[in-house]
């Protein structure tokens, strides 16, 4: 049951995705474009060509692009929070969305790299900012609480982001262009939805299979031993997926916060605990999340855009705190 109406909420935000934007078209014709985009139907539209290229062209892979980046944050935050059994782990929080960024940005300022190259260096920066924030809290944190780990990743993110704002400086003329990159932006184009697609797919697909696996770990590594479970394995699986995910996400959208953090924790608040529920609706709920925040950010000053990372700290800021406090709470 809250699979479907997961899916049904995310098919609602992406026809209202279509719909919103600054050209006014009449939302029955875009219904009618959509049902007429389907396999074996024809439906007349009665739009003009120009329109139904606006569609086609831009709002579409737009959408689509928005969704695949909201459910690759939101499913990464989750596993993340599996893996290290802490409920504030996000991607953004973690290093790994800043580690993706600033080798991205290398790639595209510095390196003369193909397109395909970028998701691939994405990857490893995001799997060394992980990695660096672990180091990091495990050596200098020791008791120092659940909000350990996520003090190593800020503290690991603010020494990338200030590379990567150095770097930046070798192309000062691209520097509107980076900027905007760097505050989230979903409008890349089809060329940005298929560069994606087969890393969202690999992605999720590894995450969702160790949805069982990450139950047992919660319940600690001796009994999961005990139960056959590999620990160590599992958690180097999860942790190369979802670092692929993010990965993938930043190399085409830049750097969104907070969706990895707030769609997995209003999943255990309305379906349980479990991650073979949490891993799937994050990565549905995730998508509908980040739809509607593109939506808001291409109407709420329309003509103009806001940038849509704007959107999600807006959202994400207040609800991150909330956590916080709720975990402190716990652990009194």
């Amino acid at each position: 049951m809250w699979t479907v109406g997961a899916l049904g909420v995310l098919a609602v935000s992406m026809v209202a995705g279509l719909l919103g934007g600054a050209a006014d078209i009449s939302p029955w014709q875009v219904v009618l474009q959509v049902v007429d985009w389907l396999p074996y139907v024809h439906v007349d539209s009665g739009l003009a060509p120009v329109e139904q290229g606006l569609l086609f062209e831009l709002r579409l892979p737009r959408v689509l692009v928005a969704a695949v980046v909201g459910g690759l944050l939101a499913i990464a935050g989750a596993g993340y929070q599996g893996v290290f059994r802490n409920p504030l782990a996000d991607p953004y929080l973690l290093g790994a969305a800043a580690g993706a960024g600033l080798t991205t940005t290398v790639v595209i300022v510095l390196v003369p790299a193909p397109v395909v190259a970028i998701p691939v260096a994405a990857f490893v920066g995001a799997v060394g900012g992980v990695f660096l924030a672990y180091v990091l809290g495990n050596t200098a944190g020791r008791g120092g609480g659940t909000a350990t780990l996520v003090l190593a990743g800020v503290a690991v993110t603010a020494f990338l982001s200030s590379i990567q704002t150095f770097i930046q400086q070798f192309k000062v003329e691209e520097l509107q262009r980076i900027y905007s990159w760097i505050l989230g932006d979903v409008g890349g184009g089809w060329d940005q939805f298929w560069l994606v697609l087969p890393y969202a797919v690999v992605s999720s697909l590894l995450l969702l299979a160790h949805g069982r696996m990450l139950d047992v770990l919660s319940v600690g590594d001796e009994e999961a031993t005990s139960l056959g479970v590999r620990a160590g394995r599992v958690r180097l699986a999860v942790l190369l997926a979802a670092s692929l995910a993010t990965a993938a996400a930043v190399a085409v959208s830049g750097l969104i916060g907070f969706v990895g953090i707030v769609i997995p924790h209003v999943v255990r608040r309305l379906a349980g605990g479990s991650y073979r529920i949490v891993l799937p609706l994050s990565l549905i709920g995730g998508a509908a999340f980040l739809v509607l925040a593109d939506l808001i950010a291409r109407t709420v000053i329309a003509p103009a855009e806001l940038p849509i990372g704007v959107v999600t700290m807006f959202v994400g800021a207040p609800f991150f705190v909330a956590i916080l406090r709720m975990t402190r709470q716990t652990a009194t």
